[in-house]
């Protein structure tokens, strides 16, 4: 079922958030995002020569996290084909400090710990959420289909997450 009917209005940003999962034939896993924002008019931008026009990326990122099968992070890549600044690129060398990190409770606060604020980027830091749960979703539904996930690993990554799974709950 779609949103009610808006009032009058007229664009003014459009973000897009695109997240997939892969399974690698060495055993690892591939999760990647991709975030592009355009605007439906011009902006003047003294680092893009003078002007973004309408409909070309402000901003357009790619992530990739490289995980096991317990989450756990083994490569992290990150790279921007078009910001607002020219140094914006220069932040993407900070996503390695991602490795060794597990996408578990807690994701969001780590990134912030490693490379939130100027240690990072705002957008692909904005992304990784996303991506975590693609990685969740792409390693159950294979285990699934597979016949090797564990109860325990549904429990571990659904429960408290969302109103539909709240688990039990706790008498004070």
């Amino acid at each position: 079922m779609p949103l009610s009917s808006p009032s009058p209005r007229k664009p003014a940003h459009t973000r897009k958030i695109t997240c997939a999962g892969y399974q690698r034939e060495d055993g690892l896993w591939d999760i990647e995002g991709h975030l592009v924002d355009t605007k439906p008019f011009a902006l003047q931008n003294k680092d893009r020569g003078g002007r973004i026009q309408p409909g070309e990326p402000l901003h357009e990122m790619w992530v990739r996290l490289t995980i096991d099968d317990q989450l756990v992070i083994q490569e992290a890549e990150a790279v921007t084909d078009w910001a607002p600044f020219n140094r914006c690129a220069g932040a993407t060398d900070s996503f390695r400090q991602l490795i060794g990190l597990q996408i578990a409770p807690g994701w969001n606060r780590k990134i912030r710990n490693r490379i939130g604020g100027i240690n990072g980027c705002t957008h692909i830091n904005e992304m990784l959420g996303q991506v975590a749960t693609t990685a969740i979703q792409s390693l159950y539904g294979v285990k699934q289909e597979q016949g090797t996930l564990k109860e325990e690993e549904v429990n571990m990554a659904s429960l408290h997450t969302c109103y539909a799974l709240p688990g039990e709950k706790k008498e004070a």
